[in-house]
């Protein structure tokens, strides 16, 4: 079975970087052929800004987990090490608000909204808000209806 990855975009480990938990999930799940269709394993919307961010490289990242299959706090440790990681809590800090102020195209949060019948009104945008409902559908459909 293939898995729906619930860790959202708002959690944070001990580095305190949101995403970064749902990075390591996706890329840990695909490593074993077990994440969802339709997930990529690393994408170029928050996935890419955390790379970005934190001054990591993709591969590096991609190669580290598929390889090593860390825990959470194992891939943070190995962060850490890396050269030219920006770990500094303002790197963080200016990561993070990035994050938090992301909004969605309106094509975007009028599917997502549509997809689970909230009113276009809603005044949600956020792409945290938006991800995290449309991740509970994709469960939803792949394990629950």
């Amino acid at each position: 079975m293939k898995i729906v990855p619930l860790i959202g975009s708002a959690e944070v480990g001990p580095l305190g970087v949101l995403h970064l938990p749902r990075l390591w999930l996706k890329i840990s799940l695909d490593a074993k052929g077990l994440l969802a269709d339709g997930y990529p394993a690393v994408g170029t919307g928050f996935d890419q800004m955390v790379l970005d961010g934190l001054g990591l490289q993709k591969n590096a990242v991609v190669e580290y987990i598929t390889n090593s299959r860390p825990t959470y706090c194992q891939f943070e440790n190995w962060l850490t090490k890396q050269a030219g990681a920006r770990l500094d809590s303002a790197s963080i800090a200016r990561l993070n608000e990035a994050i938090r102020g992301y909004n969605h195209d309106d094509g975007t949060v009028q599917a997502v909204l549509g997809e689970n019948g909230l009113p276009a009104d809603s005044g949600i945008r956020d792409a945290v808000t938006l991800n995290r409902i449309d991740d509970w559908k994709c469960f939803h459909d792949a394990v629950l209806k």
